[in-house]
């Protein structure tokens, strides 16, 4: 009998703050088969929803919450970037989202190493009226309809 053994190493590491969270409507479409481990985190950023439904972080000197997702496959960040807007070889002012890895934490604010996360330009969320979220967390449960 072989065991598979995926080492930390090969793992493909995403921090997430909106749809692709546990419990949102993306999680299940693009995460949950694919997930293997998920840890509550923070990294610094700042929050805002936008009025499409969905939120947006930007790399400022605040604290964004979520969750680190780990998967096996490198294939989820194909899937990922066409669902963000993202493409490597466009000028970053193109994309509606961009992808950079930056350092995770615990909720007690040990590192947890780097992450890719997706975070929007500031000019693009005040483009798009985002309302900074006091709170540093976003769920789509509570939105309000119009």
């Amino acid at each position: 009998m072989t065991e598979l053994k995926i080492k930390f190493s090969d793992t493909v590491r995403i921090f997430v703050y909106g749809t692709l969270k546990p419990g949102e409507v993306n999680y299940k479409r693009y995460c949950a088969a694919k997930v293997i481990d998920t840890k509550r985190a923070i990294t610094q950023g700042k929050l805002f929803a936008l009025p499409m439904g969905y939120p947006a972080m930007t790399l400022e000197n605040s604290q964004v919450q979520g969750y680190l997702l780990s998967f096996a496959d490198l294939e989820i960040l194909d899937q990922l970037d066409e669902l963000e807007d993202y493409q490597s070889h466009r000028n970053l002012s193109e994309n509606l989202y961009n992808r950079q890895q930056i350092e995770i934490y615990d909720l007690q604010g040990l590192s947890l190493g780097f992450a890719w996360v997706y975070f929007m330009s500031p000019e693009r969320i005040t483009q798009l009226k985002g309302i900074p979220q006091a709170d540093d967390w976003w769920s789509g449960c509570g939105l309000k309809q119009s």
